[in-house]
């Protein structure tokens, strides 16, 4: 039975530079740009529940139809506004 065998190539580090396009680049404008894009997931999240817990709520009966109206533009209007952060970001 034959062993299998390792091949190891050793390379300069030019060489290897660009060969690994996945690699993490930690400069302060991605720092920025990866720290703007976790917030509006993590506020994107808490608008889907908010949502959610609102349409429970109608769907209960237990809100006015003035506060049901004042909970359908404020998720509009946060919808709207999150849209546009992930056009800048």
């Amino acid at each position: 039975m034959d062993k299998p065998s390792i091949v190891i190539t050793v390379k300069e580090p030019e060489e290897v530079k660009d060969t690994n396009p996945e690699r993490i680049n930690i400069g302060p404008k991605n720092v920025e740009k990866g720290l703007a894009k976790l917030v509006l997931t993590l506020v994107e999240l808490i608008r889907k529940l908010l949502e959610k817990q609102a349409m429970r709520r109608i769907e209960a009966g237990s809100l006015s139809d003035e506060e049901v109206e004042r909970i359908g533009e404020t998720l509009l209007k946060l919808e709207n506004k999150m849209q546009e952060l992930k056009e800048i970001f």
